[in-house]
């Protein structure tokens, strides 16, 4: 009976081994989904953001139906425009940047005068998701 001295003791380190390493993969199936949910996060903000500025456009139809479109921008250039077009823009992109991780989101508006097609585009960096990408952007093409 001297034999099975310990042999239980065996079997419960073995048992909690098996158990640790079942912890530590769930534990990165639960970072990977925290990735994911970020990036998806930041996808749906920038779809809000584009629409926002669609709308804010829309408000102000007139001024932005002018050629060329004074709503207009570049990304990564100011707004060179004045009055509301420019608060417009101006508190759009202070929007972008505190949506996104480290402010790293910025946008353009661009409206094409032969087709009356407004084109927007919402960039920020995505490389914290599974897989991210550096530039990540999402495009929304409408007419007002």
């Amino acid at each position: 009976m001297r034999k099975n001295n310990g042999f239980t003791l065996l079997e419960v380190l073995v048992t909690l081994l098996i158990i640790s390493f079942a912890l530590l993969g769930i534990a990165g199936i639960l970072a990977n989904s925290l990735k994911n949910d970020q990036s998806a996060y930041s996808r749906s903000q920038a779809v809000v953001l584009a629409a926002d500025i669609i709308d804010r456009m829309r408000a102000n139809r007139i001024t932005a139906e002018i050629n060329p479109s004074p709503y207009n921008v570049a990304i990564g250039s100011a707004p060179g425009a004045s009055g509301v077009v420019q608060t417009d823009l101006t508190e759009w992109r202070a929007a972008l940047a505190a949506a996104f991780p480290a402010g790293t989101g910025t946008g353009s508006v661009s409206r094409n005068a032969a087709n009356a097609k407004v084109t927007v585009v919402v960039q920020w960096d995505d490389s914290r998701g599974a897989g991210g990408i550096t530039t990540q952007q999402v495009t929304i093409e409408t007419r007002l």
